[in-house]
């Protein structure tokens, strides 16, 4: 018993071991109960478990508070929800590929949650290795907030443009590189099958598996803003670890709402541009003003604020378009 109250990344492991203990079993529920039979996820059921997700993340928010206490809680609820909205400008990246990979709905399910088992691990090693540089290098948080602070700028200057799936060189690289089958062949990530070239048996990569390696490598790539924004948030791992990983779970299931109605969401890509200035400036503001922190109280007001805005203009906008349209 002694052992699970040592301490591990600044926590006892009996924390650690609890949170990824819950993680696993939500996960082999998901897999094992509720997608047995690989269905298509319709709106109605995408909302209900995003709000089942999103309702067991703000339930671990008081879990923070009664073993950390409220700075930590209001800290994570602050994490949980920037890493959500920044998160959802994935699901954008997530449905091109879908698209352009022409991935059925029924089968889109069964990418994401092995996409999120890879995200778990990847998150895990970049927190991790965010944590140690920190903890050593104390400067480096200035570095990740300017970081912040020129990303958010340079995407509302429309400097992230969308990805060209066509010119990609990781997928260019696959197709040319390895054996890939030109059709899906059901839920199946690798087939066998005769190579035309060499009238022999080989193992084919299917455009499934490819979904999989893209939509992977687009976290990495969304990791390099979202990482860094919780770190301006606390340097606590376990608060930076566990508001990344429900608010990625509770996205996965998310998407199937959201990429109905994606269109209506046009101006969200500026408002987490905003998001990220005021993450990044923070550390600033609080060295001119003399506090030690940035008020997390604050913080998670002006977020809302922020998200709600781009939220709410997104929606009126693109209303009076379609009614204009009409």
């Amino acid at each position: 018993m002694e052992l699970l109250t040592l301490a591990f990344l600044g926590q006892p492991l009996w924390m650690w071991l609890g949170f990824f203990s819950l993680v696993v079993a939500l996960l082999a529920f998901d897999l094992g109960v509720l997608h047995r039979d690989g269905h298509e996820i319709e709106v109605r059921e995408s909302l209900m478990l995003s709000g089942f997700y999103i309702a067991l993340g703000l339930a671990f928010g008081g879990f923070v508070w009664w073993q950390l206490g409220a700075q930590s809680s209001v800290e994570y609820l602050t994490g949980f929800v920037v890493e959500k909205s920044l998160a959802m400008d994935n699901v954008f990246v997530i449905a091109m590929i879908f698209g352009y990979l022409a991935i059925p709905r029924h089968l889109q399910h069964r990418v994401l949650f092995w996409g999120i088992l890879g995200v778990i691990v990847l998150r895990a090693i970049m927190i991790g290795f965010g944590a140690t540089l920190v903890s050593e290098f104390g400067w480096l948080l200035y570095i990740f907030a300017a970081f912040l602070i020129f990303t958010g700028a340079r995407m509302l200057m429309g400097g992230h443009g969308e990805m060209d799936l066509a010119k990609n060189p990781v997928l260019n690289f696959m197709k040319n590189r390895f054996r890939v089958t030109e059709t899906l062949h059901g839920d199946r990530f690798f087939v066998r099958q005769v190579d035309p070239a060499t009238g022999r048996m080989h193992r084919f990569m299917t455009p499934l598996f490819l979904a999989l390696v893209m939509i992977e490598i687009a976290d990495v790539i969304f990791a390099v803003d979202s990482v860094p924004a919780i770190f301006a948030i606390t340097t606590d791992p376990y608060i930076v670890y566990t508001s990344n990983i429900f608010a990625i779970l509770g996205l996965r299931a998310l998407y199937f709402a959201l990429a109905a109605i994606i269109h209506r969401f046009a101006y969200l890509k500026q408002a987490l541009a905003v998001l990220l200035v005021f993450v990044g400036s923070k550390i600033f503001v609080a060295d001119l003003m003399g506090w030690d922190k940035f008020p997390a109280e604050w913080s998670l007001g002006i977020t809302f604020v922020i998200l709600a805005s781009g939220i709410g203009y997104s929606l009126w906008r693109t209303a009076r378009k379609d009614e204009l349209e009409a």
